[in-house]
């Protein structure tokens, strides 16, 4: 896959320091708009988007966001206040269900912990209980992974057990190799379109930038020297900050 995305790139530097954009056919932009949103450069078309415009739906993907989608084997804690033999730690199937006393089969995946809770409520509260209480918390983020590729030592695909940084991603695969230069790239799917982003991970951890939060399905990249010059002609349009570029 990562074969694909780095196809066709050629060379030219990069200034790591650097917080402006830069793009073939676009100007450079300052870091934040006067809307206060984080600008990313769309190298479609050159055009300046507010990246919380582009990110609504990668919440659906980041364990313990609100609107978190549920997946095929996550757990969940199902808590009914008062009625302990109610209270229930249950997987959700390959198939996205899970099965739960007195309601039986309940859809799960593609759903948040707050639509199952209002849907147990209601099924619960129509023959069983009156106003029963339920709270769905997900234990285990099962469904989620994130892949970590390029110069570190232990490069894979790992599971989301919660909410996950830049950072924690690199400690999960024991860190950087010799031969990374410390850049780091994400690529995201968002709203069915390729993006990515360019990070200084020196930056992230002197706190001179945030430390990107992550979402299910991220592509870490951490260039070598020679992927460096392969990466060149997609990294000059990408600025160091957390903000998405279409690629």
């Amino acid at each position: 896959m990562l074969a694909v995305l780095l196809a066709g790139c050629a060379g030219s530097s990069q200034d790591s320091a650097s917080s402006s954009f830069a793009s073939s056919g676009a100007e450079q932009s300052g870091s934040q708009s006067a809307s206060g949103f984080a600008p990313t450069v769309s190298a479609e078309a050159g055009k300046l988007v507010p990246s919380t415009l582009v990110s609504a739906s990668v919440e659906q993907r980041i364990p313990g966001s609100a609107v978190y989608n549920i997946g095929p084997f996550d757990v969940l804690e199902i808590t009914v206040f008062k009625v302990p033999d109610l209270s229930k730690i249950v997987q959700v199937s390959e198939d996205g269900r899970f099965s739960y006393p007195l309601v039986g089969e309940v859809k799960a995946s593609g759903r948040t912990a707050a639509q199952i809770e209002k849907d147990l409520a209601k099924q619960l509260g129509e023959k069983y209980l009156r106003n029963p209480q339920v709270t769905v918390f997900v234990k285990e983020y099962n469904s989620q992974r994130v892949t970590v590729d390029g110069a570190v030592k232990k490069p894979g695909v790992y599971p989301m057990r919660g909410n996950m940084s830049l950072i924690q991603a690199i400690a999960m695969s024991e860190g950087l190799d010799s031969l990374s230069e410390g850049t780091v790239i994400i690529f995201r799917q968002i709203d069915g379109r390729q993006a990515a982003a360019r990070f200084n991970l020196n930056d992230v951890r002197q706190g001179k930038i945030d430390n990107p939060q992550l979402a299910a399905g991220d592509i870490v990249m951490v260039p070598t020297s020679e992927a460096k010059e392969n990466l060149q002609n997609v990294l000059k349009v990408l600025p160091i900050v957390s903000a998405f570029a279409w690629l």
